[in-house]
């Protein structure tokens, strides 16, 4: 049958063999999924492990990234979030209801708090804030769910008591749920950290950061060992039409050889700037967990046997330098911009007030104001160099 051009062009009769073996795998961009039969079509079911039925459930260039990323963490399966923060929600509003109750780390990341609140003033969830470095300051009522989990953890860099927490939501049957983001996988294993070996149920992971490595794609995940928890979010993350681009996805899959090279050298720098900045008289306190009069070190020598951490670094200034000081400070770095995120190629630096952001109290730090740095790939001489230099600006 003679065809249109116009419909020759769309149903071309000749086609390049579509599966040659690269290094990188093929992108597929697709919203629609061409089945060859209704056999096709009927004889499939989402609990598939690739179900390839429309764009929203997944492509082999999703599936891949996602098996990849499960892998890393050492678990068994994973679904792709347009962001660290999506994937948050999506366990918060698959594993919460009415009346449940949640647990969660004062240090916990301020967006996950604050959408929890939201929850809480809307829907009737109940939150309630414990110590993380404290197991005890965790009561485990029949109502409570949900124990979420950060190591370390946000902004002041505490690293929990996670063998006594983790022990305590088994205990009660409650599912724990990691952010792994500051261990990317690598500085330990969240599916077997402890010589009992201990696991969190799931671990939600911001790819924006060190999978990423360029400041320049935002996605999300959530890894599971337990194929039930996954199946669960995998109805939501269906119902809430949840789904990533190929095209962000194929980057994140390109940057995963080498991120393993780039956590350990921002790790690397970070301790030489921890050992630099203790010598300084401007800071009351320098917090990172590897360093052992860091509040949580122990707990970091527990869990993170490698001896593998992440590449930030907060300081508290002493209390005599107001925010018009800490201000100038910021103002005046060169190679340390002014930026929210991390895991990038490039340094970053922000400032915080540690008394709007806590409910409890934290006598394991010091008053005055805080600057958290996001070390990149730069020398660390030269960063040593910008922090000396806006420091001078102090004086």
């Amino acid at each position: 049958m003679k065809k249109n051009p116009q419909t020759e062009l769309l149903h071309a009769p000749r086609q390049a063999p579509q599966y040659i073996e690269t290094v990188q795998p093929p992108l597929f961009r697709a919203s629609t999924i061409i089945f060859n039969t209704t056999s096709d079509l009927f004889n499939r079911h989402w609990t598939d492990r690739y179900d390839y039925s429309y764009g929203t459930h997944g492509t082999p260039t999703t599936f891949t990234l996602a098996d990849n990323i499960a892998q890393i963490e050492q678990g068994e399966y994973c679904l792709l979030t347009p962001s660290g923060l999506s994937a948050i929600n999506l366990v918060n509003s698959t594993f919460l209801a009415h009346g449940d109750e949640v647990w969660v780390p004062d240090n916990i990341y301020g967006p996950n708090m604050e959408h929890l609140y939201n929850l809480q003033k809307r829907y009737g969830i109940q939150v309630r804030v414990y110590d993380a470095l404290n197991a005890h300051s965790v009561e485990f009522s029949a109502k409570v769910k949900l124990l979420w989990l950060e190591a370390a953890g946000s902004v002041t860099l505490e690293f929990p008591d996670l063998v006594g927490l983790v022990k305590k939501a088994q205990q009660a049957n409650v599912l724990s749920v990691l952010d792994n983001t500051w261990g990317a996988g690598l500085a330990f294993n969240a599916f077997d950290f402890s010589e009992e070996h201990l696991a969190v149920d799931m671990t939600v992971h911001a790819l924006t950061k060190y999978p990423s490595g360029g400041g320049d794609i935002l996605m999300g995940s959530i890894v599971t060992r337990d194929e039930k928890l996954h199946h669960q979010l995998f109805r939501m993350h269906a119902i809430q039409g949840i789904a990533v681009s190929g095209d962000d996805v194929a980057q994140i899959q390109r940057s995963l050889a080498h991120m393993s090279l780039r956590y350990k050298q921002q790790a690397q720098t970070a301790l030489t700037l921890v050992n630099w900045l203790k010598q300084q008289p401007a800071f009351a306190q320098v917090l990172h967990p590897a360093d052992p009069a860091s509040p949580g070190h122990a707990h970091w020598l527990e869990v993170c046997q490698t001896g593998q951490s992440a590449g930030l670094v907060s300081v508290i200034f002493k209390a005599e330098y107001d925010l018009a000081a800490i201000r100038k400070f910021c103002d005046s770095l060169s190679l340390f911009k002014l930026g929210f995120s991390w895991g990038g190629p490039i340094s970053l630096v922000m400032l915080y007030n540690l008394k709007d952001m806590r409910s409890l109290a934290t006598p394991h730090l010091q008053e005055g104001l805080l600057v958290r740095f996001c070390i990149g790939l730069e020398h660390p001489q030269d960063l040593i160099q910008d922090i000396q230099q806006a420091l001078q600006q102090l004086k």
